[in-house]
């Protein structure tokens, strides 16, 4: 799961915080935490602030958890050097989104991730979220760097173009899986080949998402239909004001975070905290 980086109404990390929801998500069957992803506001957090959390998200899993990092940027040597200059240790993986606000080509995309993968000290999960980066990366050029090494296991795909996702799945090495980017794509997406859901809803409500997640993967499809469709207001009111400000909203309700977000992002209007407020109340936090 994708997991937020709550503030405390000063703006400073909230480290109480943050290892509250780690221990929820632990508790409750996620298979693996996303730190410092799209979710996190890692484009508002210093590069003192990374550190910290990735070391103190590091120590409260305890190895219990895989730890996936999100590291990632348009300028290609930037995240060459912070692959290079960060503590990642006890990480046991990368996230890394195709470059944003450059418009890349094919090949653009291709060379950049052939550049971070020559000097990635862990494996490397692609990331394409064309409605965040203006371009997406096409199947063809997925396919190209999986079968490139090895070191690339994964792509987190959140296109939600299904006929790209399914030449992925027919052409993909074995050692290369495809993670839903959307929560409301999960079943959808695990039903065709794919392996699970880097989430967002999950801060909230991890045990829905982790037992949806699992029925779908022991292919009990019928119960995570169930699971599915009764998830699906929540899910969306998710994003009527944008991502993370409804699920800090959710966590906000629960009485489990500050409703704190940093700037140009702020939290959701009244009514969508309303909406969020009463559809968790019908979803087990637990």
């Amino acid at each position: 799961m994708a997991l937020i980086t709550p503030f405390k109404a000063d703006l400073s990390v909230d480290f109480d915080g943050l290892g509250k929801i780690v221990e929820n998500q632990i508790k409750n069957g996620m298979d693996y935490l996303v730190v410092l992803g799209t979710t996190a506001e890692a484009a508002t957090l210093t590069t003192d602030e990374k550190q910290q959390i990735i070391d103190f998200v590091c120590r409260q899993v305890n190895r219990r958890v895989p730890i996936v990092v999100g590291i990632g940027s348009n300028n290609t040597q930037t995240v060459k050097d912070n692959l290079l200059s960060m503590n990642l240790t006890k990480a046991d993986a990368i996230l890394s989104v195709v470059p944003y606000y450059s418009k890349p080509t094919q090949e653009g995309i291709y060379q950049h991730y052939k550049a971070i993968i020559d000097v990635s000290p862990l494996p490397v999960i692609l990331y394409n979220v064309p409605g965040r980066t203006s371009v997406s990366m096409s199947a063809e050029t997925t396919l190209r760097l999986a079968h490139l090494s090895e070191k690339v296991i994964a792509t987190k795909e959140a296109s939600g173009n299904f006929n790209e996702i399914t030449k992925i799945l027919r052409d993909k090495p074995d050692h290369f899986n495809v993670i839903s980017g959307d929560d409301s794509l999960l079943l959808p997406i695990i039903a065709i080949g794919g392996v699970g859901v880097i989430s967002v809803a999950a801060n909230a409500i991890p045990k829905s998402i982790a037992d949806l997640t699992h029925l779908a993967l022991e292919n009990d499809l019928k119960k995570a239909a169930r699971i599915h469709l009764g998830l699906q207001i929540f899910c969306d009111a998710l994003f009527i004001d944008g991502n993370p400000a409804g699920v800090k909203a959710a966590l906000h309700s629960a009485g489990i975070i500050e409703n704190v977000l940093r700037l140009p992002l702020v939290p959701v209007n009244e009514s969508t905290y309303k909406i969020l407020a009463e559809e968790r109340k019908t979803i087990s936090m637990d």
